[in-house]
């Protein structure tokens, strides 16, 4: 038991990373809508006003890619050359070939689409089985995101990041050290007004009064200024942002990202099948937390090794909890990718705002686990 502070940041959908992620997830949505058997993935650059999207994609489906990435961008609320990035006026380039021969016998017969390694994770912390950190964070993105699009503060524009730092006592989390919010804006407003209006509108709807007291700190735009947004203002690129996706950095990640890959790819649908398996093993009260780590060898179904973490919380021995997984669940690609559903067309509700903790996804659900 120790006493100490964490920290977790999350992005909005207007980040340039996530723009790029969104446009990736977008893509391999429609293939998959046409062909629930495309293999794809897709990787997304987005800098100034140029979006390049490459990969590597097999299908029946015949999917615009232009088109999606100007409708992607305008979704967001990028309309403005001068500050962000203008859908209607960007510069996009295409290159797609399809999937390696080398690569697709292996996966042809079931195999692991790629080697590596990847890892699930679930606490009792939060309702959503989520480290507190990155649950808050996410939630003030999404608001943040949701009083701009819906006008509560229209001079906000689509870029923005948050930030949380919780203060644990005896491993549990006790309060809110500090919250740090950037959000983009139009030129010429007030900033001190923007202050107070981000803390009404976004802060407050969100954080519970008992997490704040007179010692926590709230800083919004430390610099003083955020016009410059998007891809003008950082180039973007997809997968850059896998600590978001997860856990927060709370728990360890193999370094695979997940957006504008098919679940073939073990580094998403092992991941999602990991999450799932460490959130039940909460939920059905076997520990209050619960790491997991798989890995895989490319064009062979078992995986090579599975590890359990519980961290002195577990209410059984953690072989015993092992035995459970491998009499619950199957972990071959193929048995993952039908158990949780893997090939309908639902990756791009995954791409913000984090890939776990959100409602209505194959792999968030509980179920009993046979003990």
């Amino acid at each position: 038991m120790k006493n100490y502070f964490f920290t977790s940041e999350s992005v909005t959908e207007g980040h340039p990373d996530k723009l790029c992620d969104y446009i990736s997830d977008n893509i391999l949505d429609e293939y998959l809508k046409q062909d629930e058997n495309s293999r794809v993935a897709v990787e997304t650059f987005a800098t100034g006003d140029l979006v390049v999207v490459a990969g590597q994609v097999t299908s029946d489906g015949n999917v615009n890619i232009e088109h999606i990435v100007r409708d992607v961008i305008k979704e967001i609320g990028f309309n403005n050359k001068d500050i962000d990035i203008d859908y209607r006026t960007c510069k996009i380039i295409v290159d797609i070939t399809k999937q390696s021969p080398d690569i697709a016998m292996g996966v042809d017969i079931g195999g692991a689409g790629d080697q590596g390694i990847m890892f699930g994770y679930a606490c009792d912390e939060t309702e959503n089985y989520m480290p507190l950190a990155i649950d808050l964070a996410h939630k003030l993105a999404k608001r943040l995101t949701f009083v701009r699009k819906n006008k509560v503060l229209n001079y906000l524009r689509p870029d923005g990041k948050t930030q949380v730092t919780i203060e644990y006592e005896n491993d549990k989390p006790k309060r809110i050290e500090n919250i740090l919010i950037s959000a983009q804006h139009e030129e010429n407003i007030d900033i001190i007004q923007m202050k107070q209006d981000i803390k009404q509108n976004v802060i407050y709807p969100i954080i519970d009064t008992h997490l704040i007291d007179e010692n926590t700190k709230i800083y919004i735009n430390p610099t003083g200024k955020f016009v410059i947004g998007g891809p003008l203002g950082d180039t973007g690129l997809t997968g850059r942002k896998i600590i978001v996706d997860s856990y927060g950095g709370y728990s360890r990640h193999g370094g695979g990202a997940f957006s504008g890959k098919d679940a073939t790819k073990v580094d998403r649908s092992a991941s999602y099948m990991l999450r799932h398996i460490a959130k039940n093993i909460v939920a059905n009260n076997l520990a209050k937390k619960c790491e997991l780590q798989v890995s895989y060898a490319i064009g062979m179904e078992k995986p090579l090794s599975l590890y359990i973490n519980t961290f002195g919380t577990a209410n059984i021995p953690e072989e015993d909890i092992i035995s459970i997984i491998q009499n619950n669940f199957d972990l071959t690609p193929n048995s993952i990718i039908n158990y949780l559903n893997l090939k309908q067309p639902i990756y791009t509700k995954t791409t913000n705002y984090g890939h776990f903790g959100k409602d209505n996804l194959s792999y968030e659900k509980i179920i009993k686990l046979k003990i």
